[in-house]
């Protein structure tokens, strides 16, 4: 079993439209833009990071905003929907802030005794907002009180046919059953960071999800450095799985493999984040290209649609 990865570092999903996804995570979620950059694959689209101050590992919500991308239909193999953190006795506040912005589907539910909101991106998203003791510090953005603020994540919900085998990794990755909530159960990695939560949901007679905007394209597990991060990859190595080399995404390294029940994972690096090629106060306000597009600036800046009047 392995001990280095500590919960969730980010998840990332597409989008149809950048300027839609950044005004719904900053100003409806009141999240702050830690990064501007573009998808290392394709360069004329954008991929856009979303969480608290400096983007702390578990906080970070990132897209990948394909123009004009059609929507994905929900199924199994896929992670349904993605949970952030708040404080206790915050939902309603959430509710009534949602219900402003004419957010869609916004409902309550309980689940494993916590309250929940639930309710829709702009492309169909399936987010919730999860009361919970949760001591980090939230980024208080668009009037978004530090009473109400994002945590970070609280955890993924993901949806299987059969949740057997991906049961199994998770427990070869560190995580510890902990509760089943009729067709739901919880993961948890002990002593990770406060993102340390999976859930799955076994739907043996749901159609397979097909990607497109709206959909998770893979979430990614944080391990403290290159050196764990190594380890792991030799260890899954081992069992069988098919893992990609070390890819330098330059605010962390990353690797790469699909679950069995379809979901791709990614393990990433906590090292040397977001603040590596811009002064904290600034995070996400330049447009940052990775070394090997620097040479495709003016054109690129010249494409990319501005994300703010």
């Amino acid at each position: 079993m392995l001990t280095q990865i500590k919960g969730l570092h980010h998840v990332t999903s597409l989008a149809s439209d950048a300027r839609m996804n950044n005004a719904f995570f900053t100003n409806v979620l009141g999240l702050r833009r830690v990064k501007k950059t573009v998808n290392f694959d394709a360069p004329d689209v954008y991929h856009l990071y979303y969480g608290d101050e400096t983007g702390t590992p578990g906080t970070v919500m990132t897209y990948f905003p394909f123009p004009h991308a059609a929507r994905g239909r929900q199924g199994v193999g896929e992670v349904g929907r993605t949970v952030f953190s708040i404080p206790t006795g915050a939902a309603r506040m959430w509710v009534d802030r949602l219900s402003t912005f004419e957010v869609a589907n916004i409902s309550t539910s309980n689940k494993f005794g916590e309250t929940r909101v639930l309710f829709d991106g702009p492309d169909g998203d399936g987010f919730a907002l999860v009361e919970s003791d949760d001591n980090r510090t939230p980024w208080t953005g668009a009037g978004v009180s530090e009473e109400m603020g994002i945590r970070g994540f609280h955890s993924t919900d993901m949806r299987l046919k059969n949740a057997g085998a991906s049961a199994e990794l998770l427990q070869f990755m560190g995580y510890e059953r902990q509760d089943t909530d009729g067709n739901v159960t919880r993961f948890i990695v002990p002593g990770g960071n406060d993102a340390n939560t999976i859930d799955l949901e076994e739907l043996p007679d749901a159609p397979f999800a097909t990607q497109g905007a709206g959909s998770v394209h893979h979430i990614a597990f944080a391990v403290e450095n290159r050196a764990r991060q190594l380890e792991v990859r030799e260890a899954l190595l081992d069992t069988g799985y098919q893992v990609t080399p070390v890819i330098d995404r330059d605010y962390f390294y990353a690797i790469y493999f699909r679950t069995p029940g379809g979901v791709l994972f990614e393990v990433a690096t906590n090292e040397p984040g977001f603040d590596r090629d811009e002064d904290t106060a600034h995070l996400g306000e330049a447009l940052k290209l990775p070394s090997q597009h620097e040479h495709l600036r003016a054109k690129l800046e010249g494409y990319l649609a501005p994300l703010e009047d």
